[in-house]
């Protein structure tokens, strides 16, 4: 029997190199080529800073590195720490997915393995965060600037400071640079991002109890439209559809496709169903259960049936040649059972008063072991 090792040394665990390093690592890629003899020779690197934010850089000096490793990297001024998050093939292919142009983007070089001393003067300048954001708000709302500072972070070294800003329309911030620079005495970097950025970048919890998407796999933002939520028949309460970035949920587009597929099978809205008894209207649909709900009256429930969406199709041809059918032939529902959800009450889980029953029996139990002490 063959034996694996973890980072840790322990035997008999299975391992896979392409998830070693920090698995709490936001955003942190999968390298399933780990164990692959690499093809193609490639010394770019991809390098993962505070939160969301990436970079990529060359490995002149040829270091061994894997995913995990803390390097010290090429910085403007002065250097950067990072951790490495992706080496090997597939960095050109993340660099694609990111659409990210070589003619454009300045690859800088990599300088070192992280020592004690760029350790320590990492978590010396990682603490003072906090207080310049609160600092920087402050200042912000004395000159009058309708922006927001929601995150500041500080170069490895500690001469450069990039302060992140939510803004509704353009700001003027040549002032507030240099009340900056005089307030905190580094480089000063201002960084426009928007409301789902900034939720990445703070991280959370979603209502699904999972953590963010935006904060742990997500890398790129696609636009969310009311549709997405009417197309799978989602309630139209905007406190349910939002995040916690106040922007429409980014999970609203992960099952679209499936519903969009399914729909184009179903009859639409316009096609009525014409039977000697009356002419039926769409009601509701249901893709993922082909099933189709019909109304005698438009626009409200009224004698509802329920078919499924091949019976309103061979309906539909039969109205076409003129043929009328006797009745839909679905399941009557009533506007209650519209309502209604389909569940089970599991030995009075459900009920409100069953903590009372209990206390009731336990009380009697109490009331018949006395009376039988007394005896």
């Amino acid at each position: 029997m063959n034996k694996f090792e973890l980072n840790n040394g322990t035997e008999n665990k299975f391992s896979c190199k392409g998830c070693q390093g920090n698995s709490h690592l936001k955003l942190s890629v999968t390298d399933w080529l780990a164990e692959m003899p690499s093809v193609t020779e490639n010394d770019v690197v991809e390098v993962q800073f505070k939160n969301t934010r990436k970079g990529y850089f060359v490995n002149e000096m040829h270091l061994p590195l894997k995913k995990g490793d803390l390097v010290a990297v090429e910085a403007n001024p002065g250097h950067d720490i990072g951790e490495v998050t992706l080496t090997g093939a597939l960095v050109p292919l993340q660099m694609k997915k990111n659409r990210i142009d070589l003619t454009r983007y300045e690859i800088r070089k990599i300088y070192r393995f992280a020592t004690e001393q760029d350790l320590q003067k990492r978590d010396e300048v990682k603490v003072k965060e906090q207080p310049t954001m609160i600092r920087s708000r402050q200042i912000a709302a004395s000159l009058g600037l309708s922006m927001k500072i929601g995150d500041v972070e500080y170069q490895g070294d500690g001469t450069k400071a990039i302060f992140y800003y939510i803004a509704d329309e353009r700001v003027d911030f040549r002032q507030l640079i240099k009340v900056y620079a005089e307030e905190f005495r580094v480089r000063i970097e201002m960084k426009q991002i928007g409301a789902r950025q900034e939720a990445g970048r703070i991280g959370g919890f979603g209502p699904c109890g999972r953590e963010l998407c935006c904060s742990t796999w997500m890398g790129q933002f696609c636009s969310v439209g009311t549709m997405a939520a009417k197309t799978q028949n989602l309630s139209p309460n905007p406190q349910k559809l939002a995040g916690l970035c106040a922007k429409l949920k980014c999970c609203l587009n992960y099952e679209l496709d499936t519903y969009n597929d399914a729909l184009k099978t179903m009859p639409t809205k316009d096609i009525q169903l014409e039977t000697l008894q009356a002419t039926y209207y769409l009601f509701s649909a249901d893709p993922l259960k082909k099933e189709l709900t019909y109304s005698s009256a438009p626009n409200m429930p009224a004698n509802l049936q329920v078919i499924s969406v091949q019976r309103a199709n061979e309906i539909i041809e039969l109205n076409r040649k003129g043929v009328k059918p006797d009745s839909l032939g679905g399941k009557e529902m009533s506007v209650d059972q519209e309502n209604t959800l389909d569940y089970e009450n599991v030995v009075g889980q459900d009920e409100l008063t069953r903590f009372d029953k209990n206390s009731k029996n336990n009380k009697n139990k109490k009331h018949r072991n006395n009376q039988s002490n007394r005896r």
